[in-house]
């Protein structure tokens, strides 16, 4: 089946404290990437700044192909955070918050929601600022795929979930009952599937059919930056490719195993997918 994606929201620059490297990232930005790199044609739309960090995502996207046409542009800092690395896990220090992102969020057009239409998949995530526009965007019968990683209240996933048809939870930190909680909530909300990673520890997906778990083989990771969007690429891919939108277990189960692979190669190298450049300090 022939299938096309596109992210949609946060760019970043991860800044690595010990290497005084960056390297491109942010959800709606890695899952373009992640998805591009499989051979599945992709695009991203998101705003940019004027500044180094900008630049250095742009000549990026440009060399991997990926459609930044509809993007926007403005001056001041790209989105940026610091990281410090403890045992090839991340240790968020400081950002600026998705810089220009955060001050010039994405306001759609009619030429805009034409041009998304042309997808199978969007993606975006709580980064990303987007939430006035999920309704717009559900209306053009597209799939949307979201990250809540491990924030939202209430009232948020309220606003959210209706639009949402794959929503994505991160259960780090949280115990099987509070995951299975959280989970049950955004189900409630409106969220048809709902899944949540725990890292190593294993994955959830519930759905009308109820409750599945996968557990990966532990891999000792270099760095874990990007692992968790790598799993919902590789998850989301293998549900688009599978035809339906409403997968049975089987193709559940085949997702996740697919989603886990993904994650494996991110977990062996430096930021989320290379294309590291020496920066100015944090």
């Amino acid at each position: 089946m022939s299938i096309s994606v596109i992210g949609i929201g946060d760019n970043v620059v991860d800044k690595y404290l010990h290497s005084g490297v960056m390297y491109p990232g942010g959800n709606a930005l890695n899952f373009s990437v992640y998805a591009k790199l499989t051979g599945v044609p992709a695009a991203f739309m998101g705003v940019f700044g004027d500044d180094e960090a900008a630049r250095h995502v742009q000549d990026v996207l440009h060399e991997l192909k990926i459609d930044t046409t509809h993007c926007r542009h403005y001056a001041g800092e790209n989105g940026y955070a610091c990281i410090r690395l403890k045992n090839g896990d991340r240790e968020f220090v400081t950002s600026n918050k998705n810089g220009v992102l955060r001050e010039h969020p994405l306001i759609l057009s009619q030429d805009d929601l034409h041009y998304i239409s042309q997808f199978n998949l969007v993606h975006s995530s709580i980064n990303g600022f987007l939430e006035p526009e999920l309704k717009k965007i559900k209306q053009n019968n597209n799939i949307i795929s979201y990250d809540f990683s491990g924030r939202g209240t209430d009232e948020y996933f309220e606003s959210v979930c209706p639009w949402i048809s794959y929503g994505f939870i991160s259960g780090s930190g949280l115990s099987s009952d509070e995951i299975k909680e959280k989970i049950e909530k955004i189900y409630h909300y409106g969220c048809r599937h709902v899944i949540a990673t725990r890292g190593h520890e294993g994955v959830y997906y519930f759905s009308a059919n109820g409750y599945l778990e996968w557990h990966p083989q532990y891999i000792e990771p270099v760095d874990t930056l990007g692992a968790g969007d790598a799993f919902l690429t590789g998850f989301m891919l293998s549900i688009l490719q599978s035809g339906t939108e409403e997968p049975d277990n089987e193709m559940v189960m085949s997702a996740m195993r697919v989603g886990g692979q993904s994650a494996a190669q991110v977990l062996s190298h430096y930021g989320a997918f290379g294309f590291g450049k020496p920066y100015s300090a944090c």
